[in-house]
């Protein structure tokens, strides 16, 4: 027997249910953006500046996967196997994923507008250069909260088997991190999504022809991170340890899909991408495939 005691407010139902949940869904999500990944290496056709986006998003997915995954193998075991240090790593690996992934949705819309809209097009050197700025304001950002700087501090979820921003503290820093955090990479990045595809679908109504469905990305953005995002800004303001350490753990498992709906969505759905993935999967040349 364990001498492991399970975490308060959760049954062993619940930390297999909720193991189970980010296993499958951090399988899924591995394995779709994984494909992804290796066929823009793989398929020469694919490797343009434009694809590069949906590549680096596709390696940001792949990392909180990766995350999740962590997560899920500790919930079978029913603790944290990996020590403070560990946690430390697991919350600053997931950070770095989270921002950066959020960046490049930004990214690909900017992209997609000038593409569409103003036809302008893309240069190698720019899509390299906003790539690498992404990751490092990424890597930036996620260390704040590192004992070494301590600008907001990670620890574990209330399951305790996954570790993220302590948003139950409430304290100052915590509120001025969140708060910064919530207008960079959520307020922000949904600014520029819905005015690049606000004029996208503008102009696909002008040409009568609607190449994709222009209001998806942005749903998809705040149904995934909207309610934990939600919770984290009530913690600035409330006691959120009030709140079911269930439904505390549902939003981030939430999140956690994330990856999925990007994958099929960006790669799979995208006219630029998936002929190459067709090709990496067959071996034959899709029509659909950029010329």
């Amino acid at each position: 027997m364990s001498s492991y005691s399970l975490p308060e407010g959760f049954s062993e139902f619940d930390m297999f249910a909720f193991g189970s949940a980010l296993l499958v869904g951090g399988l899924l999500g591995f394995f779709l953006n994984f494909i992804s990944v290796v066929a823009f290496l793989r398929v020469r056709e694919m490797r343009t500046p434009s694809n590069f986006f949906i590549f680096n998003l596709a390696l940001a997915d792949l990392s909180l996967n990766i995350n999740g995954l962590v997560a899920a193998y500790a919930s079978y075991l029913r603790y944290w196997p990996f020590g403070s240090e560990g946690c430390q790593m697991h919350g600053f690996q997931g950070m770095i994923s989270i921002l950066a992934a959020i960046s490049f949705l930004g990214a690909v819309a900017w992209d997609r507008y000038h593409q569409y809209c103003t036809k302008q097009k893309m240069f190698w050197s720019t899509s390299v250069t906003i790539s690498t700025i992404i990751w490092i304001l990424a890597v930036f950002w996620a260390a704040l909260p590192l004992p070494m700087i301590g600008w907001g501090v990670f620890d574990f979820e209330p399951m305790r088997t996954c570790c993220t921003l302590d948003y139950t503290k409430g304290d100052r820093s915590y509120i001025t991190y969140m708060l910064t955090i919530t207008v960079l990479y959520l307020a922000f990045p949904v600014i520029i999504l819905h005015s690049s595809y606000s004029a996208i679908y503008a102009h696909f109504k002008k040409i009568h022809h609607f190449k994709f469905n222009t209001g998806v990305p942005l749903k998809v953005l705040l149904l995934c991170w909207g309610p934990y995002v939600l919770m984290c800004t009530y913690a600035c303001f409330e006691n959120v340890t009030l709140v079911s350490p269930k439904l505390r753990m549902v939003l981030p498992v939430l999140a956690k899909t994330a990856p999925i709906f990007h994958a099929v969505l960006y790669s799979y759905g995208n006219e630029f991408y998936r002929g190459g993935l067709w090709q990496f999967l067959t071996g034959q040349k899709s029509a659909d495939k950029k010329k």
